[in-house]
């Protein structure tokens, strides 16, 4: 941190301020939460790429919404650890900024990888005859890409601009940092740092409210079919639930950054921030694991076959 606002090499994240008292038991569960989310999406990932029964549109987007459950909490877990266990609390700039792309990148795939799986239901409900010929292996792969390069390209874009103004601080009152953050110590505001967030927040948004047609077109298709509706329940819901579950938890966050107040407890600031890495990495692989029969069936199958390998051993 220099006086020279052009030479700024460092940011003070000053999140952990109040918490000395209790840093061993927060390192603790810190840690234990990160190896959950490691342990429930692995799970789910090994499993889908191992029974080949599994190699269909729904759990191949299932697969990379798990994958990106990880990607996202590497952005933040081994930083958030490592800072716990130290009494400084400094980032250096550019790992702010990768830090920052990882985390928007990470939650913009997350919006993208349920619109592809709440088109995939609707093509599967409301067009089953067509189904195979729309969800073919080669657009499904077209589909998956576009999902990692659209975010990827739109926070690349969005990290380049904060990257190039002109800063008048170091203080950033997170436990982690993100790009709206870093723009608010710009020295002044530019045209890009406005418009192009507020452009991604757009796009983003349209992501939710196609999801939330496709399910209210999909419930009343199902409505005239009791097969459909068994259907919708089954493979639907997960997905529908998911989406609630990462909205409510970057609403969370979203709200606090904008609307923050000195009067809220600094660990109830730090819960609303950490909600979105802690909620949708578990509670996603969590409720496909148990609601989806495909894969409880071929984990299941998996437990048996080593419970078996071991009692011949034994």
């Amino acid at each position: 941190m220099m006086d020279n606002v052009s030479v700024i090499t460092m940011f003070t994240l000053s999140g952990l301020s109040g918490t000395n008292n209790y840093r061993v038991t927060l390192f603790a569960l810190t840690l234990l939460c990160y190896c959950v989310i490691w342990l429930v999406n692995l799970t789910i990932i090994v499993t889908i790429i191992v029974d080949k029964k599994l190699h269909e549109p729904m759990y191949i987007f299932l697969c990379n919404l798990c994958i990106n459950g990880l990607y996202g909490t590497v952005g933040f877990y081994p930083k958030f650890l490592m800072d716990l266990l130290s009494t400084t609390h400094v980032i250096s700039y550019a790992g702010c900024l990768l830090q920052g792309f990882v985390l928007h990148s990470s939650a913009c795939a997350d919006f993208s990888l349920l619109v592809l799986m709440a088109y995939d239901r609707y093509v599967a409900i409301c067009r089953p005859l067509v189904y195979h010929s729309v969800m073919t292996k080669q657009r499904v792969c077209v589909f998956v890409i576009f999902a990692w390069l659209i975010p990827f390209f739109l926070l690349l874009i969005s990290t380049v601009t904060t990257a190039t103004s002109r800063l008048c601080g170091s203080h950033i009152p997170k436990i982690y940092c993100v790009n709206w953050l870093i723009s608010r110590l710009a020295c002044s505001a530019s045209v890009a740092t406005i418009v192009i967030p507020a452009f991604n927040y757009t796009f983003y948004f349209g992501h939710c409210m196609f999801v939330c047609w496709s399910y209210i077109y999909m419930v009343r298709t199902c409505l005239k079919s009791k097969e459909n509706m068994n259907k919708f329940m089954q493979t639907c819901v997960p997905h529908l639930f998911s989406l609630v579950v990462v909205v409510v938890s970057l609403l969370f966050d979203l709200l606090y950054m904008r609307f923050s107040s000195k009067d809220v407890p600094q660990d109830a600031q730090n819960l609303m921030a950490m909600e979105f890495l802690i909620v949708p990495p578990i509670v996603n692989p969590l409720i496909y694991g148990i609601k989806l029969t495909e894969i409880r069936n071929s984990i299941q199958k998996c437990l048996r076959s080593k419970n078996t390998f071991f009692r011949i051993m034994s």
